[in-house]
Formats: structure tokens, C-alpha cells, sequence
């Protein structure tokens, strides 16, 4: 059965002047990814086209982490997902029962309830892993995501990529291209996703072996 998703405002995001703002979050002005001042690169880029872990704290613990973290009562399941810009929670609630308007009644109630706490843990978050932290929650078919990052990706792309995106345009799949690239991105993600985890396992091993080399 096909999951119904919701997204909400970011209303309830750490505000710009959290601690995560201050230390230099992706994405955030001076000291996050992108051009500092004088033109040069920002601290984050890393290898060209490649991912970096050591440009910001590993998060191979974030699962531990809001698993100790986290309030028992409010999820009866927790789905930690990570990269190099945001650590997205998805818990899923335990009344599965509930569908359509109630279901996303009961999200509503629990996401006004749980406001202040989750502020509280995901600054915490924040100031340990350097990355924005947003929320979700699943009960029975429907999924809420609110407070997620839509970061910024800077494309080159040739005639014919370009036309792959107007393609799906034009035959109603997106909206526009950056919506098109994006949909794309998740097509190859579903098909492709014991490979990438392959790769990611291999790039992981090569940075720690990285960090273990002699210094310069």
C-alpha cells in the first residue's frame, strides 16, 4: 500500500541563533559550506566530487545516540538517517490503527506536544555532529516530515542531461528541472541501493585509513 506524505512548515527549527548556527552549520552564511569571504572556498568542500567525512564530525553513532536520547514513550520505532548536511529522525508512532484525517490529527498533537523537547535534543544534536537536525513521524500508511533541510546543489549539466529533466517536465512526472533532478536522484537511490552502500562502505574505510596515515 502506497505510504501518504505530509510536509509541515519549519516552525518548530532550532532559531538562527543556536549553537549549531554559531559553530558554522552547512549551509548557514560564513563558516558553512559554500564561498567564504574573499571569493575563496568555504570550509566543507572536501575532495572535488567526493564526500568527505573528516569535513565534518562522524555521525556513525547518531542511531545510538537518539536511541539514549529519545524519550521511550514517543516512538515505538526510530529511523536515523545521515549525510554530510542533516540528520533526518523518523520515528513511527504506536497507535498504527489510525488512518487518513486522524492519523494526521494525532501527528499534529504530537508534534505541538513534543515542540520544546525536540528543540532541546536537536540543538544537543547539533553541537555534537554539525549538522541540522529535522523531524518525522510515521503512523500506519501516512508519514509527516517537517523541519527538512532542502540544500542547495550546484549542477553543470550538458544538453542532453538538460533534456532528460525537461522530458519530465513536460510529461507532467516534475514541475520544474530542479524538481525533475531531484526525483531523478531518488529513482536511482531506489535502484541502486546495495551498490551505494558498497561505495559508501569503501569511502569510509579509505578516509579512516586517511586519518590514520602520518601527519605532514
Amino acid at each position: 500500500m502506497r505510504s501518504h506524505h505530509t510536509n509541515f512548515s519549519s516552525d518548530d527549527s532550532p532559531r538562527p541563533t543556536d549553537r549549531g548556527q554559531r559553530r558554522g552549520m552547512p549551509g548557514r552564511g560564513p563558516g558553512g559550506h559554500g564561498r567564504g569571504p574573499g571569493g575563496g572556498r568555504g570550509r566543507g568542500m572536501g575532495r572535488p566530487g567526493g564526500w568527505q567525512q573528516a569535513d565534518v564530525p562522524n555521525a556513525d553513532d547518531a542511531r545510538d545516540w537518539f536511541a539514549g536520547r529519545l524519550p521511550d514513550e514517543w516512538f515505538a520505532d526510530v529511523d536515523v538517517r545521515v549525510d554530510r548536511d542533516e540528520i533526518t529522525v523518523i520515528g513511527t508512532l504506536p497507535d498504527e490503527k489510525l488512518t487518513g484525517a486522524e492519523a494526521e490529527g494525532r501527528i499534529s498533537r504530537w508534534r505541538a506536544d513534543t515542540k520544546e523537547a525536540r528543540i532541546r535534543i536537536a540543538l544537543e544534536a547539533e553541537a555534537r555532529y554539525e549538522r541540522k537536525v529535522s523531524w518525522g513521524v510515521r503512523l500506519g500508511d501516512t508519514e509527516a516530515l517537517f523541519t527538512h533541510l532542502a540544500a542547495p546543489v550546484m549542477t553543470r549539466l550538458r544538453q542532453p542531461e538538460r533534456q532528460v529533466l525537461d522530458t519530465l517536465v513536460d510529461a507532467g512526472v516534475a514541475r520544474s528541472r530542479s524538481d525533475a533532478l531531484a526525483w531523478s536522484v531518488r529513482l536511482v537511490g531506489q535502484h541502486a541501493d546495495e551498490w551505494l552502500g558498497q561505495l559508501r562502505e569503501a569511502m569510509s574505510e579509505v578516509d579512516k585509513l586517511r586519518s590514520q596515515g602520518p601527519g605532514l
